[in-house]
């Protein structure tokens, strides 16, 4: 089975909003189920439940009958998406644009020049779709 992975922000923000938008269609296109991560930073007080993830994204979108909510706690957010895509080894990441630049700076202390769609194919075997905001 196909899966679509989105990392999100709480509360969804006007981009992550547009981010689940493009995820739900991708995932409705290619017949894949969906998983809507939310990362909880050890460093921030604030810490989402997934019944909370699940409750506003609902609320947006209606109900996903073939998504599933995560959150998973980390220092870096980027690197717990990698470690959550590479662990359901997910097919499809759906990244918000202004998630880009982020991935940019942490590839960038691996090599030189990063090219994070190049960068994520090729260590993760999965496609990367990046939404912008309407």
């Amino acid at each position: 089975m196909t899966l679509v992975i989105v990392p999100v922000r709480y509360p969804l923000t006007e981009h992550s909003h547009a981010t689940v938008e493009k995820a739900i269609q991708v995932a409705d296109e290619l017949d894949a189920d969906l998983t809507v991560l939310h990362v909880n930073l050890y460093q921030a007080s604030r810490h989402v439940s997934r019944a909370d993830l699940k409750a506003t994204v609902e609320r947006e979108f209606g109900r996903l009958p073939r998504a599933r909510y995560v959150t998973r706690d980390g220092f870096l957010i980027e690197e717990t998406i990698l470690d959550e895509v590479a662990a359901e080894g997910a097919d499809v990441v759906v990244i918000g644009r202004k998630q880009v630049s982020r991935w940019r700076r942490m590839v960038r202390t691996l090599i030189d020049d990063p090219d994070i769609e190049h960068f994520l194919n090729e260590k993760l075997d999965c496609k990367v779709i990046t939404a912008s905001t309407a």
